[in-house]
């Protein structure tokens, strides 16, 4: 791949991003806005792919979009996104969201999506990126599956 070495998972991912749920974040239903939560999710994603493959990222698209259960003002937000696999240009970032209640500590997952981003070289033009390494049966399974949503994204496409 150009001289390019796999990169690990661990590389790049993010495994414990917080934020807190403020009135300003709220629905008319007193609960989190879903819109939120994908601009939170994008910034995080795009961290993690721009980390892995060193350059500009831009999203390409966002499926598999869960909206799983509410969360509430004071909620504490602990947000976790890797990278599942790489092609060329592009990379899925796969993200959980979990709402977790500052007084007792429990956590409610709330959210997934997988995030798909292209890198960019100097001239905005899309260019490679490195290939993924999965070390855990985790990573090897969301390495699997991540081939099989591109295909139906691909096939979708058309």
């Amino acid at each position: 791949m150009n001289g390019m070495e796999k990169r690990p998972v661990n590389f790049s991912a993010i495994d414990q991003q917080t934020a807190i749920i403020f009135p300003n974040d709220l629905n008319a239903n007193g609960t989190l806005f879903g819109g939120r939560v994908l601009e939170l999710g994008d910034w995080l994603c795009a961290i993690v792919a721009k980390r892995h493959s060193s350059k500009v990222c831009v999203t390409l698209g966002i499926d598999s979009v869960r909206f799983l259960a509410p969360a509430h003002q004071g909620d504490i937000l602990v947000m976790k996104a890797a990278v599942n696999r790489t092609w060329g240009s592009s990379m899925e970032v796969g993200l959980k969201v979990f709402a977790e209640n500052f007084r007792d500590q429990t956590r409610k997952h709330i959210f997934s999506a997988y995030f798909t981003f292209v890198a960019l070289n100097e001239q905005n033009r899309p260019t490679k990126v490195p290939q993924i390494l999965p070390e855990t049966e985790d990573q090897k399974r969301r390495f699997a599956e991540a081939e099989v949503r591109r295909m139906k994204r691909l096939t979708a496409k058309s």
